[in-house]
């Protein structure tokens, strides 16, 4: 269907090769520094910028670069699979989630926004009045009931799942225009991250906000969805329902579950509760190692440049947080093995 795959994945397989990830990613071991990370990563562009003032920069860069090299390989289609440019829209779902974070905590200015091109819908230069940011677009459905109570102090649960939910289901049914292999391939990566997504809004849910089995229920993604063309559709939110009969204190109770391996570990003498973070970088770790088999396993197809947005988006959380431990006073071993550790 789409004739021009050969040459853009060539050219997402060029781009793969030149980022930090397979076998470059040792590379991000044993950095002391922010400015030697800088130069690492830029070493055409690096900056002699003082603690914070570099870290704010770095990200701002790198987020940039990440766009860019998403950007140069969808906009090489002569017309763009639509599961791919749903992929580059959520970059603005990502934005919007953090304007409204913004104005919930009482800031003024307008947080850094990803320049996504032609693919950019909202009116950003009316922030913080997001009915004016949003209207005619997507959005404006999508938030209806919200945008008018969004003040310093609320509580945004609501208002991030249900645009969580809106993105996945964009992408859920953009999947019907891709063959049968290739749909495959797609879903099963998305099937993961949708399952895997749900069972840390849990788990943050009940150890961070106290919230009840009733009341993280309600917050869950419930898609259904074919996670192999030969398996009748599974429920992307099973896994999450099921650990809610789980005591978050008590380790045995979770012997047997799907994603029991992304749990941290048992200590000896040491109390034991769940920890979401933990959960969360094993399960990204995961669905980094599936983007990137499955980036091979059938090229030049719509789903290996899916698989690329993945590995890019990867990237950038990955050099972020270096950036961050290492503005923290950390060597970049610690982080780089806080994040192996899955």
């Amino acid at each position: 269907m789409w004739t021009d795959s050969g040459y853009v994945y060539a050219k997402a397989s060029w781009i793969i090769g030149k980022s930090f990830l397979g076998k470059r990613l040792a590379l991000l071991s044993g950095l002391h520094t922010l400015n030697e990370l800088d130069r690492l990563i830029f070493p055409e562009y690096h900056r002699e910028l003082p603690g914070r003032e570099l870290l704010a920069d770095m990200e701002k860069r790198i987020m940039e670069r990440a766009v860019r090299r998403i950007l140069s390989v969808v906009n090489s289609f002569t017309e763009p699979p639509r599961l791919l440019v749903r992929m580059i829209k959520g970059f603005e779902y990502s934005d919007l989630k953090d304007c409204l974070s913004h104005i919930a905590n009482g800031k003024k200015e307008l947080p850094v926004i990803s320049n996504i091109g032609r693919f950019k819908s909202i009116h950003y230069e009316h922030f913080p009045d997001i009915a004016n940011m949003i209207k005619r677009t997507e959005f404006e459905t999508v938030l209806a009931g919200e945008i008018k109570s969004i003040m310093p102090g609320m509580d945004l649960t609501a208002a991030d799942i249900k645009l969580d939910y809106d993105f996945y289901q964009g992408l859920i049914e953009s999947l019907s225009q891709l063959s049968d292999e290739d749909r495959d391939v797609a879903a099963r990566v998305l099937a993961s991250e949708i399952s895997l997504r749900n069972c840390v809004w849990a788990l943050r849910l009940r150890t961070y906000y106290q919230k009840n089995e009733l009341e993280t229920a309600k917050y869950l993604m419930h898609f259904k969805l074919h996670e192999n063309i030969y398996q009748k559709r599974s429920d992307l939110a099973g896994a999450a329902k099921a650990s809610l009969d789980m005591s978050l204190d008590i380790r045995k109770d979770w012997n047997g579950w799907r994603w029991e391996r992304f749990l941290n570990a048992e200590e000896s003498a040491v109390h034991w509760s769940v920890d979401p973070r933990h959960f969360q970088n094993a399960a990204s770790q995961y669905l980094y190692h599936l983007a990137f088999h499955n980036f091979h396993s059938l090229p030049m197809s719509v789903s290996s440049i899916f698989c690329f947005i993945k590995l890019i988006q990867f990237e950038e959380d990955l050099l972020t947080s270096i950036a961050e431990g290492l503005s923290l006073g950390m060597d970049s071993t610690a982080v780089y093995k806080l994040l192996e550790a899955a």
